[in-house]
């Protein structure tokens, strides 16, 4: 082994040797949890003696998976090939294709991404005759994916009230469809799998006779049918090692269940019980810190992180009159951190929401200051790539409707839009495929001669581009010969724009990378291709050599940085919402752990940043200081304030004062603030002749069109009405239903 166990601790050790049996190792931040995995890996090789191709490691991106499948290529040489590391998704699209039959599904399915799904889910609302704003596509895709977390089929989904039964009408046509398509979505990929396993006591038996050990990472975050996977698998050997931490569950709104770890002792009462709390990343004082604040959740796992790393610097709090003082008093002290020896590269600034990024970017533009946005919009999610790839899966499967209604008239071919729903109702009332649709509609009286002649020119064009993938043409070869024999890329071309130009960059970007995919497979196939871009969750970007990092705490996990500033650490934006224990401890205590996760990404510094003022949703909102920083232990925290001046980013303007004066700022700037921006704001309004509007965040409750008066619908409480708004980000309002008042995010409501 290349890392000899010398280099281990003694919790890492026990975790590394432990034989056989179920095992629970409770990680903390920066505790050394992907060197254990990949240790006890390559232990259960080389020591005892396990078989590469009978140990299967799981864990959530493929990220995770390819950093775990190249650190196990250097300890056990020429054996890593042989393992089955992936994510989930890919694991259960592998063993869903391979036992396709028995799974009642066809071996060359394709996989809708979400875009893919609200597409289908679109289709089908119309074609039942509903309101699609009363059953927004994107709300009905949440309950479905939902019902299939939970291991839901659309036969066993039992409704609630009235919107539910409406779901459920959908969700049994949405599957008939899929079915049609041979189309399965990211739910069914792990769902179909733990259905059919407890529907086939064989394919049962045989799923658990392919693995000796199974190992998943990132345990905190599985849901329900996840957790029912593993544990099916492990049924017999029960050689279960789970690894994760539930002080970093961060996912809830997304289906994860940190029970699943807590409890773990209770489906596995003989499991074998591992904290690793040391930890390699963090001063001291940070983690002492980060402790005071994620220790005062109640249902948690007791453990402390400790570190052998110096005792650091105090955490620095930033106290600020309004989120523009805040991002300037941001930036300058990031222009001292960089003048002081650190590059841009080790600098990153952490939010709770996409939204406070704004204020940031432009005081970095200000400053000169390189910067990079991670959560913008991924590569495979563009236009002009997704266009591709749709032809591509409509070559290798006729039927995927979705893909297919992208494309049809894509580049323009004069098939309309009543064409188009002509073709659709058809195959509706025959229950055909669109293309199939496409391929009897020569007999559909209801089209014209020359509609017939366009729609038996795309059939056409389709099926030779078919018989080219037939006869044997690589991937980038039927992608090249797409691109030229549909016009899209002359089309690019003729447009003759910088937009077009950068279209045609990316699509040559995508024949770059099917070219090189082509040289890591012996038998490249279009079918594979297609499953390794969807299944894809890397973002492409291009930035600069060195720059400054922005990003939501979300995207932080599993990162770290040398310096990390947490900005926004006032009630109401983080923690997100404004509620008290009492009323919703769990989305509380959710809000802790991602402030634990934001505090420990910092290896050397950290810098907490509030703001007394916040432009939100077009007006003032005074801010309290976030419960978290009034927990953080005293000795620990380094006050600092802005002092006012015509050059924000310069060193004078960077002050520290005491905590006490820190604390009475907050409470005698207001009026003064008040007064300031009231001048401001009429200044403003007397040059441009219209009522004051801050406009530089979007107005959410506007885009979403909730209404005091209004009556609401949501997917738990049933329908209400608009009582107040009460501010937050996004906003939040006050609804009446009939078992009483709640806030809810505006987001998670839509008109009834």
């Amino acid at each position: 082994m290349t890392n000899p166990p010398s280099l281990l601790n003694s919790e890492q050790l026990a975790a590394v040797r432990h034989a056989e049996g179920p095992l629970v190792v409770f990680a903390g931040a920066g505790s050394g949890k992907t060197r254990v995995i990949t240790q006890r890996v390559a232990h259960l090789i080389e020591v005892e003696g396990v078989p590469a191709y009978r140990i299967l490691a799981v864990t959530f991106t493929n990220k995770a998976a390819r950093e775990m499948r190249e650190r196990l290529e250097k300890l056990v040489p020429g054996q890593a090939s042989s393992l089955w590391v992936g994510t989930f998704h890919a694991v259960c699209a592998r063993l869903l294709r391979a036992h396709a039959e028995a799974c009642g599904v066809k071996r060359d399915f394709v996989i809708y991404d979400d875009s893919d799904q609200k597409a289908m889910l679109t289709r089908v609302v119309r074609d039942l005759k509903l309101d699609d704003r009363r059953y927004p596509p994107k709300l009905v895709a949440w309950r479905i994916n939902t019902a299939k977390q939970e291991g839901v089929a659309a036969e066993a989904f039992e409704p609630v009230d009235d919107f539910e039964r409406v779901v459920h009408q959908i969700y049994t046509v949405y599957e008939q469809r899929m079915a049609a398509s041979s189309a399965l979505d990211f739910g069914d990929l792990i769902f179909r799998l733990v259905y059919a396993m407890r529907k086939d006591p064989a394919l049962r038996r045989e799923l658990q006779a392919r693995y000796d050990h199974v190992l998943v990472d990132e345990f905190q975050d599985v849901n329900h049918v996840q957790f029912a996977l593993v544990e099916g698998l492990c049924e017999v050997h029960r050689n279960l090692c789970v690894v994760g931490d539930d002080d970093q569950s961060i996912y809830r709104w997304r289906g994860a269940d940190r029970r699943n770890i807590l409890d773990f002792r209770r489906h596995f009462p003989d499991a074998k019980i591992v904290k690793l709390e040391q930890n390699y990343r963090s001063t001291q004082r940070i983690l002492r810190v980060a402790h005071a604040v994620v220790s005062r959740n109640l249902e948690r796992e007791p453990k402390q992180l400790w570190t052998e790393n110096e005792e650091g610097t105090p955490v620095t709090v930033i106290a600020c009159e309004d989120d523009r003082d805040e991002a300037n008093t941001v930036v300058s002290a990031m222009r001292m951190l960089i003048e002081a020896g650190y590059s841009r590269n080790d600098l990153a600034l952490l939010y709770r929401v996409h939204a406070q990024s704004r204020v940031f970017e432009e005081a970095l533009r200000q400053a000169n200051l390189p910067y990079r946005v991670v959560g913008g919009l991924r590569f495979y999610d563009r236009a002009e790539v997704k266009d591709l790839l749709a032809y591509l899966r409509v070559i290798h499967n006729p039927d995927d409707d979705v893909s297919l209604l992208r494309i049809i008239n894509t580049p323009a071919r004069g098939i309309g839009k009543t064409t188009v729903e002509r073709v659709l109702t058809a195959a509706a009332r025959e229950g055909w495929s669109v293309f199939a649709a496409l391929n009897r509609a020569q007999a559909d009286a209801e089209h014209s001669a020359g509609t017939k002649k366009k729609l038996a020119g795309f059939v056409q064009l389709i099926e030779g581009l078919r018989q080219s993938n037939a006869q044997g043409a690589s991937p980038a070869e039927l992608a090249r010969t797409t691109l030229h024999e549909t016009g899209y890329m002359e089309a690019l071309r003729t447009e003759d724009t910088p937009e077009a130009d950068s279209r045609i960059e990316n699509i040559a970007e995508v024949l770059g990378s099917m070219d090189e995919f082509e040289t890591e497979l012996a038998e490249p196939t279009l079918s594979a291709f297609l499953e390794r871009v969807t299944l894809e969750t890397d973002q492409a970007r291009t930035e600069s050599d060195e720059s400054v990092t922005l990003m939501t705490v979300h995207a932080a996990k599993g990162l770290e940085f040398p310096v990390v500033m947490v900005a926004g650490l006032e009630e109401e934006t983080f923690p997100h919402r404004g509620f008290e224990q009492e009323d919703d401890p769990e989305e509380l205590e959710e809000e802790r752990r991602l402030a634990y996760v934001a505090f420990t990404r910092a290896r050397e510094r950290l810098f907490l940043s509030y703001a007394q003022v916040r432009r939100l949703y077009g007006e003032l909102k005074f801010r309290r200081r976030s419960r978290f920083i009034e927990e953080m232990p005293a000795g620990e925290v380094h006050w600092v304030g802005l002092r006012r001046s015509a050059a924000p980013q310069s060193q004078s303007s960077f002050h520290s004062h005491d905590a006490r004066d820190a604390r009475d700022a907050d409470d005698v700037r207001h009026d003064s603030y008040r007064a300031h921006t009231s001048a401001r704001s009429a200044s403003v309004a007397a040059r441009s002749g219209e009522r004051y509007v801050d406009r530089s965040v979007q107005n959410d409750a506007l885009s979403d069109g909730i209404q005091l008066g209004m009556r609401v619908r949501h997917s738990k409480f049933g329908v209400g009405q608009v009582t107040a708004f009460t501010g937050g980000m996004p906003p939040r309002v006050t609804v009446s239903f009939a078992d009483g008042a709640r806030q809810i995010v505006s987001t998670y409501l839509t008109p009834a």
